[in-house]
């Protein structure tokens, strides 16, 4: 079974949540950053599931060209297209008793997105060239790093199949926001590096794990792997120290920012300040990032007298 290490208090809630509903047939709708690992989420789901004897599938609907992705997801009939000289089962049908994972469901066309939300409202699916419907008993997960809400607005996903996936929300925070995470898993995945390559293990220090909590982690949790990967492989030391995490255009956060003795309210008003930067003044995505309603950061850059129409956008 998948296990999702964490000592961080918004992470244990989620995983509690997503143990109260992983038994369910429920659709869940996964949603963070890329490498907050959606994928790790899912397989976590099914492993909890009363499915977790079966195999586990899914697939990167942004990752298959669009001409293809209906074959991929529905199957064919033999003789349904030119070179289909034999019939194919399809995701769902391979599925069929277990959970399937739709990863960057955002990029799929609105054609496909018609018929996904078919297999949800009828649990059946017909073969592309063929005519028969077919049940399928599949556990729906869908997963991506774009505002679907957002995207309903613009017109480029479709509002009932939204609703339909996003039965049970779950938004995976970005490691920047949980930097105390970074305790727990440095030295789990340094384990696992050292084991893959077949190197002496490694450990890591103190002064090691402070430069990883100054970096931005644009690339969350996969990148920290990578990063680690990187440094333990070009390190000659046993114990990794600040001087051997080879990160690329390292810049410490700068020191001003935060300072001891400063009230709470302050260093409250330079994270959502940095947090609306960070998200190009979208306030649904920064209030989602802190933890907050867009009702209460609203209200929060109204106490701060920040100027709407220089800083914030609409």
């Amino acid at each position: 079974m998948n296990v999702i290490y964490t000592q961080n208090y918004r992470m244990k809630k989620l995983i509690a949540l997503i143990d109260k509903v992983a038994t369910s047939r429920a659709t869940i709708l996964l949603q963070g950053e890329s490498g907050t690992g959606k994928e790790l989420f899912s397989r976590y789901i099914h492993g909890k599931s009363a499915r977790r004897n079966n195999k586990f599938y899914a697939i990167n609907t942004a990752a298959v060209p669009e001409n293809l992705l209906e074959s991929e997801l529905f199957g064919y009939e033999k003789g349904a297209f030119t070179g289909a000289s034999q019939k194919k089962i399809g995701k769902f049908e391979m599925a069929n008793g277990s959970t399937l994972l739709l990863d960057e469901i955002s990029e799929m066309p609105l054609v496909l997105q018609a018929k996904i939300l078919r297999v949800l409202q009828e649990s059946e699916i017909e073969r592309v060239g063929g005519t028969e419907s077919i049940p399928v008993n599949v556990r729906l997960l869908a997963a991506t790093n774009r505002n679907l809400g957002d995207l309903v607005k613009e017109g480029k996903f479709r509002e009932d199949l939204y609703y339909r996936l996003n039965v049970i929300p779950v938004t995976i925070p970005p490691l920047r926001s949980r930097l105390d995470d970074i305790n727990v898993l440095a030295p789990i995945f340094l384990e696992a590096i050292c084991s893959q390559n077949g190197i002496d293990s490694k450990s890591i220090d103190d002064s090691a794990i402070q430069k990883l909590k100054k970096w931005t982690w644009p690339g969350n949790v996969r990148e920290l792997r990578n990063i680690l990967e990187r440094s333990c492989l070009l390190s000659s030391h046993q114990n990794l120290c600040d001087n051997d995490i080879v990160i690329e255009n390292f810049k410490e956060s700068d020191p001003s920012d935060l300072t001891p003795g400063m009230t709470v309210s302050s260093a409250e008003r330079i994270l959502i300040l940095k947090t609306l930067d960070y998200t190009n003044q979208n306030r649904t995505h920064a209030a989602d990032l802190l933890g907050i309603s867009v009702r209460t950061l609203r209200n929060k850059i109204n106490e701060y007298k920040v100027d709407n129409e220089s800083r914030v956008g609409a």
